[in-house]
């Protein structure tokens, strides 16, 4: 089992942020999640902010020095440092209260809550959940985020596949390509070469292709979600099970009624494709 002593003394470790999604930059991520079925929100300063799109109000402004070979800041400034190669966001859990609004001011406080070893397929890995509180004039967001670490593959091992239901509510098709998936990690400040650089991922990381991010299925998700309802959510819950990839489409599904106080969802891959889930959600209202 790998021994973690040090990285346990992270547990508690704060930082505070002050942040906002000004008009620009709540227009570049309104054009990274764009398709037709979708219409685009008001970017304007003031204008509600849509869900999950504080993801982009915190970016992290670090030296070329201080990257790591994967894209990703060096771990040990914040994130506890682990002798395990490969880093990735496996899931959260959100609520909210009242609304955040483009360009306002932001406050974030994160702390790391827990540091747990599983022993995995794969051999052993490491989840880091950290807990964030964001404040705007008349809204919050209390979120809990998963962080796993894992060892670097010699090779692809899928995960065992999670059906997409068949029965659903909604259903619609997002389009993927290099574009998009440039587009939103421009967007969210994000530099994981996984998610465009080719040689990188699938000589390095052994991926079969460029990796969808986990937080634009999420995006994607609750604005569908949403928009079906007519409601904006009190509570999501999301989970990655299988790594979507940029040569085939993304599939959004509901799979229960609108009237509801709780929807299942997931994002998955075309029938052509495996037809398996890659991101399971829950949103509720209530």
């Amino acid at each position: 089992m790998l021994a973690i002593s040090e990285s346990t003394e992270a547990v508690g470790r704060m930082v505070e942020r002050r942040g906002a999604l000004e008009p620009a930059l709540a227009g570049m991520l309104a054009a990274a999640l764009d398709h037709p079925a979708a219409p685009m929100p008001s970017v304007d300063d003031g204008a509600p902010m849509p869900p999950l799109w504080h993801w982009a109000a915190f970016p992290e402004f670090v030296p070329m020095d201080e990257i790591g070979h994967d894209g990703h800041p060096k771990l040990g400034r914040f994130l506890p440092a682990l002798p395990l190669e490969r880093r990735m966001w496996a899931g959260g859990r959100l609520c909210f209260e009242g609304v955040l609004r483009i360009g306002e001011p932001l406050h974030r406080r994160s702390e790391i809550l827990a540091v747990d070893v599983k022993e995995g397929a794969g051999g052993a890995m490491v989840f880091v959940r950290v807990g964030h509180r964001i404040e705007g004039a008349a809204g919050a967001i209390e979120e809990e985020q998963d962080i796993v670490y894992l060892p670097m593959p010699d090779r692809f091992r899928p995960p065992k596949p999670t059906p997409a239901p068949k029965g659903t509510a909604f259903g619609e098709t997002v389009a993927m390509d290099t574009v998009r998936l440039f587009r939103f990690s421009a967007a969210t400040y994000n530099a994981h070469r996984i998610h465009y650089d080719l040689p990188y991922a699938t000589e390095v990381e052994r991926y079969p292709a460029l990796v969808v991010h986990g937080p634009m299925q999420a995006a994607l998700l609750i604005e569908a979600a949403c928009r079906h309802t007519g409601r904006l959510p009190r509570r999501f819950i999301f989970r990655g099970v299988h790594p979507m990839f940029h040569d085939h489409a993304l599939r959004l599904v509901g799979e229960t009624a609108a009237e509801g106080d709780e929807a299942k969802l997931c994002t998955a891959a075309p029938l052509a494709a495996g037809g398996h889930c890659g991101l399971v959600a829950s949103i509720g209202w209530a």
